[in-house]
């Protein structure tokens, strides 16, 4: 088994409504239910500053990096089919999977 980090990318943002968030948190509860024991870490949404050339910073970041969570799997095949049943790809954004290289 291997660790697969899972990067979520842009997207709608919050929904509007509290029952419209209320549907997403139901769909997010499911999705990461579904995992079961695979989901080693659910992760969390992420908000933040960018460090620019100069020292400078900037709002938020280039990539729409929003936040992530990890799965410990079999392959990264799997990792990326638990990816795609993802809500936020419904909400249109995107996943990128990453193994975790182990450092010993």
């Amino acid at each position: 088994m291997a660790r697969y980090f899972l990067a979520y990318i842009g997207g709608e943002g919050m929904a509007p409504t509290p029952e419209e968030q209320e549907k997403v948190m139901a769909a997010w509860g499911a999705w990461m239910g579904g995992l079961g024991q695979k989901l080693v870490d659910p992760g969390a949404p992420v908000t933040g500053k960018t460090s620019v050339k100069g020292g400078a910073t900037a709002e938020g970041t280039p990539s729409g990096f929003g936040g992530w969570s990890v799965v410990n799997v079999d392959s990264l095949d799997e990792a990326v089919a638990a990816a795609k049943s993802c809500p936020h790809i419904a909400a249109g954004g995107t996943v990128e999977v990453s193994e975790v290289i182990e450092m010993q």
